[in-house]
């Protein structure tokens, strides 16, 4: 059934560095203790930091237990043919997580429609998507992908892996990856009605894909065979906490032999297409829709999901414990560009529907028991859905066409907006999390980037005070974006302060008390993300998005666009609009402080000639 993650043809382009990537280092532990220090700086009071240093200086003696974690942590390192962390993180941080995927662990996708009169109908726009998806696949299957580049370095390649023909099988204690040989499963799980529908996107005895005509003939035939009435939402387990869905899971196994061919047929496909009935209009709505809907018409365990409302309006929900977003957001960008520009083969249009197999509609055997878990299921989503607030902040006042004329990073810029935006609604800075990708080594996958910082307080705190001058707010912000800058670097270089700490707390042997340093309470506050942020920026994309991290906190998902900056603000109800507002006046604020000293500096320099 699966294919062995370290799955590498040299020969094949996708792969050709990955036998020569240099692994994920071990920061020393001065370093990596330095650097905490400096982050939970401006998270704590005078005494708190007095009582963290202590805690950082026990744990730093010599020959204690730190040295010791160090040494275990460095010999780990030097012993595996992957990475120190790689089955940690994909264990800590996802199988073993047993609450919900969706919400909190799968993240979306919104398309961007440019053309709305090539939407309909919704069988046509979704078998032209199919056809995109599939030629990209076929670059991932023989590897002639190349692989990703940042700063002319190859990126690793394994999330590729676990793209096509993989799913999260639920079992405790923790759940595992299966993927699917994809020479022997070419069928694609379509979604309807929340009935389960299989058709071949390969002729079986050609061995060509089908053309898009075809396709959607195979999509109109599960259209009409889905019918009208919507069938028992067996989908909804999988929004269910991962002992329950095990347990569910293990009940369907034993009830009839033939649901087990059932489920690894689900499991085993080329990726799952959802057709739902709906027609979302709005950003926020659409948004939504793709986050978690209703939570019926899907299997969020599959690795790829694309979802294609009736009106046309479509996009992606992503499985995200063994692939990063990086890798999907590729996938979907190539689709769509390749879509865009007339580069992928549709094929006849002609369609002899005779020479095309039916469609297979997959039934799974339930009884009374089954029935109820899955109206469990439901209404346990039903809550958790009702439970969060979705709202979109589309700016369109500037982008990073003018944020680089300032001579910043945009990334960094709008992540001082987010903490300003923050300061602006609560009268603090609290703790702040960036993804920093750490795939230029082999295996690696993410890193923290701590984003408040002393700067970045200070520069919040001049914005606020109404006497600092525009050209200290700048210098201030400067001062920030310097900083953030630099400990992104380090962070996808392997020397954040996260995943660092995290394996030395994985080595603590039984018997081994736990130091001061994971017990006090810096740590637990500066790990506690109530601003979970990302960026991921494609014209092709009209949103994405994720969950929040801790009750208290907002997932903010955000693009930066050439004259546009575009974020999604998650929380559970913790006043999302007036965020959205807070954000605005900050992006706002920020292009007064800045464009007042480009204007004095112009200024300055004409005086000079």
């Amino acid at each position: 059934m699966t294919v062995p993650p370290t799955n590498i043809n040299p020969a094949g382009k996708l792969m050709a560095h990955q036998l020569a990537m240099p692994k994920l280092p071990v920061p020393t532990l001065k370093e990596t203790l330095d650097k905490y220090l400096t982050t939970v700086r401006p998270l704590l009071t005078d005494a708190e930091f007095a009582q963290t240093q202590a805690a950082v200086q026990d744990f730093a003696r010599p020959n204690g237990l730190g040295a010791k974690l160090q040494q275990r942590l460095e010999q780990r390192a030097a012993s595996t043919n992957t990475s120190w962390l790689y089955s940690w993180w994909n264990d800590v941080a996802y199988m073993a997580y047993r609450d919900p995927v969706v919400i909190y662990v799968s993240y979306f996708f919104q398309f961007y429609d440019a053309d709305r009169k090539s939407l309909q109908p919704q069988t046509k726009r979704a078998a032209e998507l199919v056809s995109g998806i599939m030629a990209f696949r076929e670059k991932v299957v023989s590897q002639e992908l190349t692989p990703e580049m940042a700063r002319n370095e190859p990126l690793c390649s394994i999330q590729y892996n676990y793209m096509f023909n993989s799913c999260r099988i639920p079992v405790k204690p923790a759940d595992m990856p299966a993927t699917y040989d994809p020479k022997t499963n070419n069928h694609v799980l379509v979604l309807r009605k929340n009935q389960f529908f299989t058709f071949d996107a390969i002729h079986p005895h050609s061995g060509k894909p089908l053309s898009t005509a075809e396709i959607q003939a195979q999509l109109d035939r599960i259209m009409a065979l889905a019918g009208e009435n919507k069938g028992l939402p067996l989908g909804a387990l999988t929004t269910d906490n991962r002992d329950t869905w095990t347990d569910v899971r293990a009940k369907l196994l034993a009830l009839h032999p033939g649901n087990e061919q059932v489920l690894d047929k689900i499991q085993s496909s080329v990726f799952a297409l959802c057709l739902d009935d709906s027609s979302p209009v709005t950003r926020e709505e659409v948004g939504r829709a793709l986050w978690h809907g209703d939570g019926r018409n899907r299997w969020f365990d599959k690795s790829l999901q694309f979802v294609v409302f009736e009106n046309g309006k479509a996009g992606f929900n992503g499985e995200h414990s063994m692939m990063d977003a990086t890798p999907t957001g590729r996938l979907c960008e190539w689709v769509l560009d390749s879509l865009a520009k007339g580069k992928v083969d549709h094929g006849s249009p002609h369609v002899s529907i005779e020479s095309l197999p039916e469609p297979e509609q997959l039934r799974l055997v339930v009884d009374g028991e089954i029935a109820g878990a899955v109206r469990d299921a439901e209404a346990k989503f039903d809550k958790l859905a009702a439970q969060h607030d979705f709202q979109v902040l589309a700016y369109d006042g500037y982008g990073k066409g003018l944020i680089k004329t300032f001579g910043v990073s945009p990334d960094a810029y709008v992540q001082l907006a987010l903490q300003l935006a923050y300061y602006k609604m609560y009268g603090e800075c609290r703790a702040t999390y960036e993804s920093a990708q750490t795939r230029k080594f082999a295996y690696g996958r993410t890193e923290t980037g701590r984003s408040v910082s002393m700067e970045s307080v200070a520069f919040v705190k001049a914005m606020a005070d109404p006497n600092v001058p525009h050209a200290e707010r700048v210098a201030k912000a400067k001062a920030a974006i310097a900083y953030h800058g630099k400990y992104m670097k380090d962070a996808s270089e392997g020397r954040g302060v996260d995943r660092h700490l995290l394996g030395l707390r994985m080595l603590l042997q039984p018997g081994e008390d736990k130091p001061k340093i994971f017990t006090d309470a810096a740590y637990a506050k500066s790990c506690h993300w109530n601003l979970s942020t990302s960026q991921l920026t494609s014209e092709y994309f009209d949103g994405y998005g994720w969950g929040e991290v801790v009750p208290d906190g907002y997932g903010l998902a955000y693009m930066i666009k050439e004259k546009s900056i575009h974020v999604n603000i998650v929380s559970q109800h913790l006043g999302n609009l007036r965020f959205r507002h807070y954000l605005t006046e900050a992006l706002q604020d920020m292009r007064v402080a800045f464009e007042s000293v480009v204007a004095a500096q112009g200024v300055a320099g004409k005086s000079k000639l």
